[in-house]
């Protein structure tokens, strides 16, 4: 996959996923967008997937685009065509973890610059290391976010803040972060909290979990009667089915549920 510039390891419905390119602090060359893009096209189409955790190997967790790499073999790289859904093949490598049907945690140390800082904000929820390091980059090489930033940082990030860091490139750690709407919590082992989070959620009824992930990306455009339709239609598909009557019973019995998938 992407010459394993992405990997996947798979246990409990917990995918522990990593960018694999340690040497370069996982920056972004073209092998690294197919391998992202192959990775969240695998988890898609994965049975029994109940949520996932995102980090990168070695001392970052991505250090955005490898400019050099792009300059000599990646600026071919098609951004007109909307190849994934309503994203294009970059947009995809950020977005598609928005989109995928469970949530993902990301596990954030080192730094998170330019598109590593989108990939991030991808995931529903973000857990940083004390010392993180953060930027939306891209100024600085005279270019935008474009990797769905300004979609995913809509709702999180304070209008006139984001706009003070695109025009600056201005670099904040993970505390700032934490205010700024970038990072959700610290914790001085982000992938074992991530881990332990995603296991937690995993324990859960996942139809549930995934309806609930359904109604947290309505919640961000969607109209009130949108929204409340979405919640009752939700509801009526959960209530009775036998994952939602085993989480009644294993809570009344004081066990751990036996979930189906």
């Amino acid at each position: 996959m992407g010459e394993q510039r992405v990997t996947i390891s798979v246990e409990d419905g917990v995918a522990d996923v990593r960018l694999a390119r340690p040497d370069k602090l996982n920056a972004l060359d073209p092998a690294m967008f197919d391998g992202i893009v192959a990775a969240i096209a695998e988890l898609e189409a994965m049975a029994g997937l109940r949520a996932v955790v995102l980090s990168g190997e070695g001392r970052a967790f991505c250090a955005g685009l490898d400019m050099a790499s792009m300059a000599t073999g990646g600026s071919g790289i098609d951004i007109a065509t909307r190849s994934h859904g309503i994203a294009n093949v970059v947009q995809q490598v950020a977005w598609g973890w928005r989109t995928l049907p469970v949530p993902v945690i990301a596990a954030v140390h080192g730094v998170a610059f330019g598109g590593g800082l989108q990939i991030a904000s991808g995931a529903d929820v973000r857990i940083a290391a004390p010392g993180t390091r953060l930027s939306a980059m891209e100024i600085k090489w005279g270019i935008v976010p474009d990797m769905a930033g300004f979609a995913l940082w809509r709702g999180n990030v304070r209008d006139d803040v984001l706009r003070e860091l695109a025009y600056t490139a201005r670099e904040f750690g993970a505390a700032e972060a934490i205010g700024f709407g970038f990072v959700t919590r610290l914790a001085e082992s982000p992938h074992a909290e991530a881990m332990a989070l995603a296991r937690a959620i995993a324990g859960r009824n996942p139809a549930a979990v995934r309806a609930a992930k359904r109604l947290a990306g309505l919640a961000a455009d969607g109209t009130d009667a949108q929204i409340l339709l979405a919640e009752s239609r939700e509801q009526a598909a959960l209530l009775r089915t036998p994952n939602q009557l085993e989480a009644v019973t294993a809570n009344l019995q004081k066990r751990s549920p036996a979930f189906g998938d």
